[in-house]
């Protein structure tokens, strides 16, 4: 019996210690590099965290259904360096943001750039070289 239970201790620890790396993914793979894409809505969520923070809009369609998209960001610290900082964006604000899209046509991208509603660019242009 503690056979079984050992087995089990053993499996979660393979588990968690496996997990963040996970998270942490190749660019190339899960996104199209050779275009961008803009998505303009309401953010709905902000997640400032490590390895990628998160930013979710709800977006109104040209027939005014709504869809969710989430933009992936870099880390905290590189958008600290680019002006960003946790309080940067609010919830109910208009933003659109410019990625490139990803692969599998989730609406999902890696966000290069932020735009408030009077399109203003949010910190710092990204520069490859940099990030």
């Amino acid at each position: 019996m503690w056979h079984r239970a050992v087995a089990a201790a053993l499996v979660i620890a393979a588990l968690a210690v496996s997990s963040p790396a996970f998270a942490h993914h190749s660019f190339a793979v899960f996104f199209q590099t050779s275009r961008s894409i803009s998505v303009t809505g309401v953010v709905t969520a902000i997640e400032f965290s490590n390895p990628h923070g998160l930013i979710h809009l709800t977006v109104t369609k040209p027939d005014g259904t709504l869809e969710t998209w989430t933009a992936e960001t870099n880390s905290p610290s590189i958008l600290v360096r680019r002006g960003w900082s946790k309080n940067t964006l609010k919830i109910g604000e208009r933003v659109t943001l410019k990625g490139w899209p990803a692969r599998d046509g989730a609406r999902y991208l890696r966000m290069q750039n932020a735009y408030r509603a009077d399109g203003r660019m949010i910190g710092k242009p990204f520069d490859p070289n940099a990030d």
